[in-house]
């Protein structure tokens, strides 16, 4: 199904994954919200709504930069009323905006369980329910939340337990909507990468340059993305969907094209045996 006019709410558009997902639904005539907190850049990070939106509209699609931290249940509210009066309604929300901490529980600051919770979850929590008035009304929802299948295997558990909550409340949030609102129908789904992408995130934060070159572009998951949200929503929803799987089901076999190093090793990403 052709995307072309619908609105996309989509949270952390400023950087990365969001970023890319924004630009790969802009070529498709998609009007884009950047619902991100960055309203100055960071050096480590980079990125702000405002050059995001830009990059946006040189792809040739419609930007709205609004500010938003979705810790914030009134800035989502008035990013979804700005949206609303610009658009006129939204038929995509994709919840990207995630905070991340890999550490075991004794190590694990309180603010930062925290800042993980309320981002990840009561803020993905809070930008659906208040999108929920607008997506029941369009002809063609979707909800994908950038989050991994459940496994409930001890590694995973045991290594970061607080980020795993974190996540996989995420999961079971759009598998519960897909639940809660097949009959409407708004489609609800999550979506994963096979390994380990390039952001800025994994660069400075988490491996260095040593895991970005283990690592796979953001355009794996922008294109995985435009796959899943060109369907009906009432035939593609309560899905924990793989990058590449969406790729292959799409006659996609060959990934070359999306490695940082081409031919080199990747590393596989995290929640994934």
């Amino acid at each position: 199904m052709s995307l072309k006019n619908k609105t996309a709410f989509i949270t952390g558009a400023s950087r990365g994954i969001g970023k890319a997902i924004a630009l790969r639904l802009a070529r498709e005539g998609v009007n884009i919200v950047v619902a991100a907190k960055s309203v100055r850049e960071n050096e480590k990070l980079g990125g702000t709504i405002f050059t995001a939106a830009a990059e946006i509209e040189e792809a040739g699609g419609k930007a709205l930069a609004v500010q938003c931290d979705i810790r914030d249940e009134a800035m989502i509210q008035e990013a979804v009323a700005k949206t609303a009066e610009r658009f006129g309604g939204i038929d995509i929300v994709v919840n990207n905006a995630s905070a991340i901490a890999l550490t075991k529980t004794e190590e694990t600051k309180t603010n930062r369980f925290d800042l993980m919770h309320d981002i990840n979850v009561r803020g993905t929590f809070l930008t659906v329910k208040n999108c929920l008035p607008y997506l029941s009304k369009s002809t063609h929802a979707h909800i994908l939340t950038l989050s991994p299948p459940l496994n409930l295997s001890p590694k995973w558990l045991g290594n970061h337990i607080a980020y795993t909550m974190s996540k996989y409340n995420m999961t079971m949030m759009a598998l519960g909507w897909a639940e809660e609102f097949k009959n409407i129908p708004v489609a609800s789904n999550a979506l994963w990468p096979r390994t380990t992408i390039d952001t800025a995130a994994v660069r400075n934060l988490l491996g260095g340059e040593t895991l970005s070159n283990m690592s796979r572009t953001t355009d794996i998951m922008a294109d995985a993305a435009y796959y899943i949200l060109r369907q009906p929503p009432a035939d593609c929803t309560g899905n924990s969907f793989i990058d590449e799987d969406i790729l292959q089901q799409n006659g996609i076999n060959n990934f070359d094209h999306y490695a940082v190093k081409k031919g080199g090793r990747l590393y596989t990403d995290l929640f994934l045996d």
